[in-house]
């Protein structure tokens, strides 16, 4: 499905330091950060789970792509991911595609082209993570909702009515 780039909202990328406007992304290899488990699993192929939350940042279905979400603490924690590693606006101008793999708002092109820096060196704090992982937990439940043609609160209601007499 062709999307109209000029249609999306804002975008934000995160990831290498020391891009400048104008600079060109490009896909790479899957970053590995030593000690970061999530890394490690996600450029071997595999799922990291997170016991309660479920998969977190699992390989891409597309390595020849460059993602990009409007969701600017997503691409914040992609940034975070990299020894000072940067948060960017960025533009997408040609064969968008929106990405199915994330829960975040996300779409994939060849390339981005680098408009503004929204951060340099980004570290998040503990308490920015656990909101994000709870977050990435509503999207993932939300879309199996959606799936499985499940309205919120459905499986509460069903509950109750279980314990109700009959």
């Amino acid at each position: 499905m062709h999307i109209d780039p000029a249609t999306l909202p804002r975008l934000f990328h995160g990831g290498a330091p020391g891009l400048k406007p104008g600079d060109l992304i490009v896909p790479g290899p899957p970053h590995v950060v030593d000690g970061c488990d999530i890394c490690a699993a996600r450029a071997a192929g595999r799922d990291y789970v997170v016991p309660g939350v479920g998969v977190i940042d699992p390989p891409t279905g597309r390595p020849d792509r460059v993602y990009v979400t409007s969701d600017r603490p997503y691409a914040l924690f992609y940034a975070s991911r990299y020894v000072l590693g940067d948060a960017y606006t960025v533009q997408l101008t040609a064969d968008v595609e929106e990405s199915a793999e994330d829960f975040f708002p996300t779409w994939c092109a060849p390339y981005a082209v680098v408009t503004g820096v929204i951060s340099r060196a980004v570290r998040l704090t503990t308490a920015q993570r656990g909101t994000l992982v709870r977050r990435w937990g509503a999207l993932e439940d939300s879309r199996r909702r959606a799936t499985l043609g499940i309205r919120a609160g459905h499986a509460e209601r069903a509950a109750l009515d279980e314990d109700s007499p009959r």
